[in-house]
């Protein structure tokens, strides 16, 4: 074993194997500087260890050293607390390679909180992210925002409070998120523009939308597909829509259970979904302009199987709630009912495939509403709303996501 002391930093090194190090940090008035240099400093295989404790940063701290694992005593025990932030986008940015974040959490960080960018095998477990003072536009964006990324791990973690999306994974492949909490942000979870993921055994409750599965246009990624959400737990998710003006999910109606929006080959099966205010499960069209011609912004290839739905539709929001004044009932799931849409002003058509099978709903029987919206982005009043149910497709399931850290 051998001792290194770095420009008075309590920097401990602990020779292992392979000359893996571990840097040990501890709260106090030099954190800032002691684990910024820790994560410069660190060489493949190192440990960046931090002790229990407070510790007040004031700017934001990154990380693109590959191999490197930082981890804590526990998200309710190792807090780095970004209340004071002055500098900086994002209380941690990592843009490297086969990284690890374990056992702390992330406080009030003026952006977002943890972001990783450009990783592969990028790994959160037992992470927290929260912005302590509750529901709030002034909050940061994402909790957990992993960002083209590839073998993406988030697992037993918590997002709390964030102005979009508590666990967000956008542009990546290869994905799961399983076994965590995410409540009291505007969308619990958000699969966007990504190939490739399982969420399963996760609990959204108090978001104003639990579980979104998203397509943009005009990204360097699009075509999103291949999800599976499945044995979550997706209630009371009736929380206020509280995005800033402008952002794409400050449409989402609070009550939303789970929104699938232009994303193909989605499967939602042996999901809790109930008390949502507006709708357990809705699959809508993108409604904006696509200057994009390899964007297609309808949801098809849905399945919806094997669920326990509760009550839904008893506060419904936004457009739904016109339709509910208008004697219409909101039901289990919702499509718009588009087929046709315009890609660069040439019309395209497509068949949407959605199957529900075998889901049920205590004391009634499941229900469903297609709105009859002719073509993506009209309005509702073109709609022609009726409550067959879908006819029965096939459609192949996505095959289970197995990653390299797993």
């Amino acid at each position: 074993m051998r001792w290194a002391l770095a420009a008075g930093a309590a920097l401990v090194f602990l020779a292992g194997a392979a000359e893996a190090r571990t840097w040990r940090i501890e709260p106090g008035p030099n954190a800032q500087a002691e684990l910024q240099q820790a994560l410069i400093e660190a060489r493949p295989g190192d440990t960046v260890r931090l002790d229990d404790g407070r510790y007040v940063l004031s700017a934001g701290l990154s990380l693109d050293v590959d191999r490197v694992t930082i981890r804590g005593e526990g998200h309710d025990r190792t807090i780095l607390d970004f209340s004071n932030q002055r500098q900086g986008a994002e209380g941690l940015m990592v843009t490297s390679d086969r990284v690890t974040l374990r056992d702390f959490a992330v406080e009030n960080a003026k952006g977002d909180a943890i972001k990783a960018q450009g990783c592969d095998q990028i790994s959160f477990i037992r992470v927290r992210a929260e912005w302590t003072g509750g529901p709030s536009p002034n909050n940061g964006a994402y909790g957990l925002y992993p960002v083209n990324c590839t073998n993406v791990l988030i697992e037993e973690s918590i997002a709390r409070g964030a102005s979009d999306a508590g666990i967000y994974v956008g542009q990546s492949r290869n994905i799961i998120v399983r076994a965590s909490l995410a409540e009291l942000n505007v969308a619990g979870i958000e699969i966007e523009n990504s190939f490739n993921a399982d969420v399963y055994r996760n609990t959204t409750t108090r978001n104003t939308g639990g579980i979104l599965v998203f397509d943009l246009p005009g990204l360097p990624q699009v075509g999103g597909h291949s999800v599976r959400v499945f044995e979550n737990r997706i209630v009371d998710n009736n929380t206020d829509n509280f995005a800033p003006e402008g952002n794409i999910v400050a449409g989402v109606p609070s009550g939303t259970g789970v929104l699938v929006m232009a994303n193909r080959n989605v499967h939602i099966f042996d999901n809790e979904i109930g008390d949502n205010g507006t709708v357990n499960v809705m699959l809508i069209a993108y409604r904006g302009e696509i200057p994009d011609t390899r964007y297609n912004p309808l949801p098809r290839d849905i399945v919806i199987r094997d669920n326990s739905f509760g009550r839904v539709g008893f506060a419904p929001d936004g457009d739904l709630a016109a339709l509910a004044q208008m004697g219409v009932a909101l039901p289990d799931v919702i499509w718009d009912g588009a087929e046709i849409y315009s890609a660069a002003g040439a019309p395209q058509t497509e068949p949407v495939r959605i199957t529900m099978q075998n889901n049920a709903a205590p004391g009634r029987a499941p229900t469903f509403l297609s709105l009859g919206v002719p073509v993506a982005g009209a309005a509702l009043s073109e709609a022609q709303p009726r409550m067959e149910m879908p006819p029965a497709a096939s459609v192949e399931a996505p095959a289970r996501v197995r990653l390299p850290q797993d």
